[in-house]
């Protein structure tokens, strides 16, 4: 792996890093785009300040620490969802240290994160919800962030997802694309943002042929199975109110529109 030249999002968080620090920032927010890069990167740019304020590398901070920083957040009177989406973005940064092999293991990996109140009446999910759903998804299963990433940036409707075999999957000047059958019976290819991309080849392993998704009974996934995924990826993002399916799926416009199949994404809408 190559250390490229920082981007914008990644040169406005600190100046001093170790040469490992500085290629795991860069590789990590190079797998988003858009308003999800900018608020990740806004997550880690804070972070690494509240550290060095403390003389503290990112490489050799402690989980003490970091719950230490999310309490000098809610000292500060940030809302609970957005301190949980601070500590995922946090999480998702040293996963993907320790799977780079930059770091040997995660101080994040058991780091304790504010409960959120239930919200009975609310619906959908905000910028901040949809943010830590999208870093818990990428913290678990490649089949669980492959189909909320699917859902929540490319707005596919679950049944969609769900029909999706591994012969629909090709390659397009280099990218990864998905052929999917959407309503009245309309044939699309869509690009998966990189890191879904990833995702799904991850899932689909050495598999040839057959669904994209698979339950754990090695059936194809349902409808219930992926409410079920969606419903323990928000649990481990510390959403407090009730997330469905159609939740996850009309967050969409939220997410970054450069990982939307804007033209396809709209006409199926109307």
């Amino acid at each position: 792996m190559t250390t490229a030249a920082p981007s914008t999002a990644l040169a406005t968080i600190q100046p001093a890093f170790t040469d490992a620090e500085r290629l795991a920032l860069a590789g990590y927010l190079a797998g988003y785009r858009g308003l999800t890069r900018e608020a990740y990167a806004l997550d880690l740019r804070q972070f690494a300040s509240w550290c060095r304020a403390r003389s503290l590398g990112l490489f050799t901070v402690r989980r003490a620490e970091i719950e230490s920083f999310a309490r000098s957040l809610e000292a500060r009177g940030r809302a609970r969802a957005t301190v949980t989406r601070r500590l995922c973005t946090i999480a998702g940064f040293y996963k993907y240290a320790v799977e780079e092999e930059l770091l040997e293991h995660s101080p994040a990996a058991h780091v304790r994160r504010p409960r959120v109140d239930y919200e009975p009446h609310a619906v959908a999910l905000d910028r901040n919800e949809l943010g830590a759903l999208l870093v818990a998804a990428g913290l678990g299963p490649p089949t669980e962030h492959a189909l909320i990433s699917l859902l929540a940036l490319n707005g596919l409707r679950v049944s969609e997802a769900n029909r999706a075999d591994i012969e629909h999957l090709g390659l397009e000047r280099g990218h990864r694309t998905l052929t999917i059958t959407g309503k009245g019976g309309k044939v699309v290819t869509i690009p998966p943002a990189p890191r879904t991309a990833r995702a799904i080849d991850l899932a689909v392993g050495e598999r040839t042929g057959g669904p994209v998704f698979l339950a754990a009974d090695g059936r194809r996934l349902d409808r219930h199975c992926a409410g079920r995924v969606v419903r323990n990826v928000a649990r481990r993002a510390a959403i407090g109110k009730a997330v469905t399916l159609r939740d996850v799926q009309e967050a969409a416009p939220h997410a970054d529109p450069r990982t939307t199949a804007g033209p396809r994404h709209q006409a199926r809408r109307r």
